[in-house]
């Protein structure tokens, strides 16, 4: 099992930050759910990641479709149905530790400038570290990734 770890946007979309973390999940060979509390958003980060970059393509689905087992990242509010290796989760969708232990990788992106999501980070980061899973805090308030914080172990 990884590290849950917690990704603070404050210098990139969540589009910018999510499509590098899914391209390096799929070249693991992992299939990943990205979950969210909004339909709406993941509607909107579906069509962002159809459409950016244009030299680039990343294979996704949003669930409800006759093929989400097969995608190998599929966007939704629900379980994990295509087989899914790492979960990314949006602000607002809690981390389940069942879920979290099974996984190569769990990512929670949040918005810096969105108190709610600020708050729900923090509870989250909370309950991870309760239920004894390692849980690593990233920034990107330099301008790149830096990991801030870790509640130790070796995570992958």
């Amino acid at each position: 099992m990884g590290a849950v770890k917690f990704y603070h946007l404050t210098a990139r979309s969540l589009a910018e930050a999510a499509r590098p973390l899914l391209t390096q999940a799929l070249g693991q060979g992992w299939n990943v759910m990205l979950r969210g509390p909004d339909p709406a958003l993941l509607e909107r980060l579906d069509m962002q990641l159809w459409l950016e970059p244009r030299e680039g393509f990343l294979p996704h689905g949003l669930a409800g479709g006759d093929h989400d087992a097969l995608q190998p990242v599929l966007l939704g509010t629900g379980a994990a149905v295509n087989g899914a290796k790492a979960v990314m989760l949006l602000a607002g969708s809690p981390v389940d530790p069942g879920e979290a232990a099974l996984m190569e990788r769990v990512w929670l992106l949040f918005e810096g400038a969105d108190e709610r999501q600020m708050q729900a980070a923090r509870a989250e980061w909370k309950a991870v570290v309760a239920a004894g899973l390692v849980a690593e805090y990233w920034s990107d308030a330099s301008g790149r990734w830096e990991m801030k914080s870790s509640t130790g172990g070796a995570a992958g």
